[in-house]
């Protein structure tokens, strides 16, 4: 199938329209913002993860260093997971591991929060769209009364 010239610039001046609309109506930047602010969410939950959630476990566990936990396969003696990483020696690093399914948790208890607190605003923002008008004005003395009144409060008329 062959495409005359006009044809193919009318299709690429189309798709780049496309695209110029979908960068400038924010979903690039939108995600762009979600991805810097995540990234810097993820130093700040290893950070606690490392320094302030660790330290105590590993002092109630007699001093344990959870990064410094592994497995030598080479047999040879090193005393830290640098030192034979340094080496190129096989290791399989528990230690770390377990720092990172305990900062897996705290990152997923944080964005639980964070969705619960959302799907609540959502709630709340929701039901106050659900509820009609709380009140109507009195056909006789105009006053606003409850939408269920039957009777006007302030000038005693019968309502229908």
């Amino acid at each position: 199938m062959k495409y005359d010239s006009s044809y193919l610039m009318h299709y690429f001046k189309n798709f780049f329209g496309e695209f110029k609309e979908f960068a400038v109506k924010g979903n690039v930047i939108d995600l762009a913002v979600g991805l810097i602010i995540g990234t810097a969410f993820n130093n700040v939950v290893q950070s606690l993860v490392k320094d302030i959630i660790l330290p105590p476990i590993g002092l109630l566990l007699h001093r344990v260093d959870f990064s410094n936990l592994f497995v030598n396969l080479s047999g040879e003696h090193f005393t830290s997971v640098a030192d034979a990483q340094k080496a190129g020696a096989p290791t399989i690093n528990y230690g770390l591991f377990i720092n990172t399914i305990i900062s897996f948790i705290v990152t997923a208890f944080a964005v639980f929060l964070v969705v619960r607190w959302m799907n609540a605003m959502r709630r709340r923002r929701e039901a106050g769209k659900d509820q009609g008008p709380s009140t109507k004005s009195c056909p006789f003395c105009f006053s606003d009364i409850s939408i269920k009144a039957t009777r006007c409060p302030q000038c005693t008329s019968t309502l229908l």
